[in-house]
């Protein structure tokens, strides 16, 4: 089974060339005149991208940063699609400068962007890496000066290797070296950025870097995935606690990968296993900041979480967000197997789906209405008060010729998964903003270079960047 399959198996989901505008319907590449437009989501609806910093930033070794346990896997022959590694990647350490005006040139509002942990605190703790923070600050001050929202995440994957060494997220230490680094990175910048996110996708990170071993730090099985669950939990809540402290008026939020479990028939058994992989896609990690705990009687192997659970954490483990962000790419096609552990099913390869539907390079099925299906599911939780979709977005192969890049498939994508969120939103769902994943083309993770998601081509030879078509649709569709 390949890396692809099985990151799906957890539902993961998580300066240009100048170019003449298109009047409307004047460009085929473009598609067609749509049924909807940008008023039609509202004019506070906010519109975005989202990136990561391990996947655009390179300079991995330099200016005083540490290595992060990424940099560790990467480099560890065999771990990632063609032994590529992220310590170079677009070089948005070097070019940050041209990179951020592309948010700008279509039109949009928000960057949503990581700030690198051990960039900040090389050690995980303790020194301060000035570089870094003295970074971050020109990072945040291109963005006010192209009239663009800085959207921090605190977390996104690349907890520093000298804490992995001392047990990583299945230490409970882990929640004290967060709450420093939280507490530095917002006294740093709260002066100049209101909206914040705590973690990117806790059960990606978890699963696939604790329990399946495809992703950093490469470990596998519930005794390791476990611990993690429980800490990442406590973490995402104290994070918010330390915004919210250290940002008068902030907007706090924290993000979630989610994936629509549906059956591939009525029996019995298929509806059982959607039951309990509909916990770890959707449940494990919105229902414990609103106070619910943990959805243990739908999966009962998380009884095991307490063991590590301590007096007084169920209370610790809540927090009133802001705002939620919502993660997807795809839906989840269940079948239920009885020699699987712990959740004895598995999604179905959306090959074997019939028809056949539209996949991306991610092998990854094209299914608009699962974000809608998702917003629907998020809204009727009340603890939940606002949506933000933080990523969305797609893989499809991408050729420059002649200076351009006719990405039909993605453009299409977008349109369609925008045309259900907007469903959504007029049967009276709260989502407010929409973010694409993502403005580059970057490091993506265990494939490596090959996928491509960006709404800018980068050539990972020369650096040269180029608007896709996908990017020009939405300079023309967010300028009315």
């Amino acid at each position: 089974m390949n890396r692809r399959d099985l990151i799906r198996k957890l539902g993961m989901a998580t300066a240009g060339m100048a170019l003449a505008p298109y009047a409307k319907g004047m460009n085929p590449f473009l598609g067609p005149v749509l049924d909807f437009t940008r008023a039609d989501f509202g004019k506070d609806f906010l519109w975005g991208v989202a990136t990561a910093a391990y996947q655009i930033e390179g300079a991995w070794d330099r200016d005083g940063k540490g290595p992060s346990v990424w940099d560790t896997f990467s480099h560890r022959r065999g771990k990632i699609h063609n032994n590529e590694n992220g310590d170079v990647s677009c070089d948005f350490y070097g070019r940050f400068a041209t990179d951020i005006p592309f948010v700008k040139q279509m039109n949009m509002d928000v960057f949503r962007f990581s700030t690198a942990w051990a960039r900040i605190l090389p050690n995980g703790t303790g020194q301060v890496n000035q570089k870094g923070i003295d970074f971050y600050h020109r990072v945040i001050d291109t963005c006010l000066e192209n009239g663009v929202q800085p959207w921090p995440t605190l977390y996104h994957w690349d907890i520093p290797q000298a804490l992995e060494d001392k047990g990583g997220w299945q230490n409970r230490d882990v929640v004290g070296w967060f709450s420093e680094y939280a507490d530095l990175v917002t006294r740093t910048y709260g002066d100049k950025v209101k909206n914040w996110m705590v973690l990117n996708e806790p059960m990606a990170f978890t699963a696939i870097g604790y329990l399946l071993g495809v992703h950093a730090p490469g470990k596998q099985w519930p005794k390791n995935f476990l611990p993690t669950v429980h800490h990442a939990t406590l973490c995402q809540a104290e994070g918010g606690r330390i915004i919210r402290r250290n940002v008068p008026g902030a907007n706090v939020g924290t993000t979630f990968s989610c994936s629509s479990a549906e059956p591939v028939n009525g029996n019995k058994v298929h509806r059982e296993a959607v039951k309990r992989l509909d916990v770890l896609f959707n449940r494990l990690y919105i229902e414990p900041p609103q106070g619910l705990g943990y959805p243990i009687d739908d999966l009962p192997m998380l009884r095991k979480l307490e063991n590590w659970i301590q007096p007084g954490d169920m209370e610790k483990v809540k927090f009133d967000f802001d705002f939620y962000g919502l993660q997807n790419y795809t839906r989840s096609v269940i079948k239920g197997n009885g020699i699987i552990p712990f959740v004895k099913g598995s999604p179905m390869q959306p090959k074997n789906l019939k028809p056949r539907p539209e996949i991306t390079e991610m092998n990854w099925e094209v299914h608009p209405m699962g974000i809608y299906k998702m917003l629907k599911y998020f809204a009727k939780y009340p603890g939940i008060k606002n949506i933000i979709v933080t990523e969305n977005g797609a893989s499809f192969p991408d050729k420059v010729e002649n200076a351009r890049v006719h990405d039909v498939q993605r453009t299409r994508f977008y349109q369609d998964y925008l045309r259900e969120v907007l469903r959504a939103k007029r049967e009276g769902v709260n989502v407010n903003g929409y973010f694409c994943w993502t403005l580059l083309d970057n490091f993506e993770w265990a494939e490596g270079y090959d996928t491509r998601f960006g709404l800018v081509h980068v050539d990972f030879e020369t650096q040269e960047r180029v608007m896709k078509d996908s990017g020009l649709w939405f300079k023309e569709f967010l300028a009315d």
